[in-house]
């Protein structure tokens, strides 16, 4: 997918396994989330799906849609939210491949904003990254409306999904990328990043991320190092959960490996939880376990966050 090293026989040997394997985790903190402590303080609602609205200005080059999930939780208290951004080599697919995940989220409490976003060729880097942007803006914009609490909105993506919610996160103000939406708004409390491709610039130069960025990496690795979440890490990154198959070929399992561990090493919280026996698209199609761990990790993360009414 993002380069020469696809793997179609360990595609044929995962599927061969979607019900069956293991996982292992790690977690900088020791022991990590598990299914038996998972989302002590979420507990099951019901939610609604809004009409698909657009979240771009008017004067946005592309008019971009959000599905907008509500749980229907009482009170007046602030929820929770959720930005969903889908995979598919920042050039196809649709936020329709994250509803299950949205609807899961939803009935966890969340606010969720599943997003579609521009496509590359057409849009390069970091078009992408500014719809993320304004997509949170957004979402700040609406937070009286849909009892948003702010400081608590997290990020979950596939593939190139997981890329562009890692890159938001590790944003910083006045960074080369930023943009008038930028800032505050766009900060994120936590990240879910499933089968992330980390660091672009250990890419061949296939197809899918040259058309990403516009060029090869000897044509412009700045580009390339600006467009790596691993790259950019820093102390004020926040935490990270990954899922990722075990024996990938499209996005190598050291993408989530080495940024673990530069987070680990900037003392931020992060888990690992790696996936055995699965690929790139079986790691998505059998992320049931990958999620309950999840939401046991944000639980977590967040729960020092919550506003008190």
């Amino acid at each position: 997918m993002f380069g020469r090293r696809a793997c179609l026989l360990g595609l044929v040997l995962c599927l061969s396994l979607l019900a069956g394997g293991c996982a292992s985790q790690r977690s900088t903190d020791g022991e990590p989330a598990s299914a038996s402590t998972q989302t002590k303080s979420l507990i099951d609602a019901p939610f609604r799906r809004l009409p698909e609205r657009s979240y771009t200005p008017t004067d946005w080059p592309e008019s971009l849609a959000a599905r907008v999930y509500l749980p229907d939780t009482p009170g007046d208290a602030r929820r929770p939210a959720a930005l969903l951004v889908h995979g598919g080599g920042w050039q196809r697919r649709s936020p329709e491949d994250m509803a299950p995940i949205a609807e899961r989220l939803a009935a966890k409490g969340f606010v969720v904003a599943n997003i579609a976003y521009r496509f590359a060729p057409e849009y390069r880097f970091p078009a992408q990254l500014h719809d993320l942007q304004v997509a949170m803006a957004w979402l700040h914009d609406h937070a009286d409306d849909w009892r948003i609490d702010t400081e608590r909105i997290v990020g979950v993506g596939y593939s190139s999904g997981a890329h562009l919610v890692s890159l938001l996160s590790v944003q910083r103000d006045g960074a080369p990328l930023d943009t008038p939406y930028g800032g505050d708004a766009t900060r994120l409390a936590a990240v879910v990043a499933g089968g992330l491709p980390s660091d672009l610039l250990k890419f061949d130069d296939g197809r899918l991320v040259v058309e990403f960025i516009g060029g090869t990496r000897a044509e412009k690795p700045e580009a390339y190092r600006l467009a790596s979440p691993a790259r950019q890490v820093t102390p004020d990154t926040p935490p990270h959960f990954f899922f990722h198959g075990g024996v990938d070929g499209l996005v190598p399992v050291d993408h989530a490996t080495d940024m673990y561990d530069r987070l680990a090493e900037a003392g931020v919280p992060a888990e690992l939880y790696l996936q055995r026996l699965r690929g790139h698209f079986t790691a998505f199609l059998t992320r049931n376990g990958a999620m309950d761990a999840a939401l046991a990790f944000l639980d977590e993360q967040l729960a020092s966050l919550k506003r008190e009414e």
